[in-house]
């Protein structure tokens, strides 16, 4: 059976597509390819769900300080989007260890470890 020109049947030995195309990766060269674009595929999946999850904690921070830290003009609280990464994880690890006063910041902070404050702070200095 022919699909656009490929012949997508089984051959005339009775070896069925498939099994053609794995015997394929036979071949080192091929089987290295395979391996590269199967972990590019994977890292991309994984960067894709790193950034999804520290948008979602960035989201806790939207009410106050605007969606993606852009706060709107003329606002009472400071815009984080842009903000240098370690002058905001200094700002946020103050508020966590109570050492920064603040009405609310000090219990929010505390809600999150220090490896999610650090992914904040630098997910914030990326925001333009």
């Amino acid at each position: 059976m022919k699909t656009y020109g490929v012949d997508v049947g089984w051959d005339a030995g009775g070896t069925p597509p498939f099994r053609r195309m794995v015997g394929c990766l036979r071949h080192p060269t091929l089987r290295t390819a395979a391996a590269s674009i199967a972990l590019i595929i994977a890292s991309s999946a994984h960067g894709q769900q790193e950034t999804l999850y520290v948008r979602t904690l960035a989201a806790n921070c939207a009410q106050c300080h605007g969606t993606d830290g852009h706060a709107a003009s003329g606002a009472a609280l400071p815009s984080l989007a842009g903000m240098p990464r370690e002058l905001l994880l200094a700002q946020l690890q103050a508020f966590k260890a109570g050492t920064r006063p603040s009405t609310i910041m000090q219990q929010l902070a505390r809600g999150y470890s220090d490896p999610q404050l650090e992914q904040l702070a630098a997910w914030f200095a990326a925001q333009h």
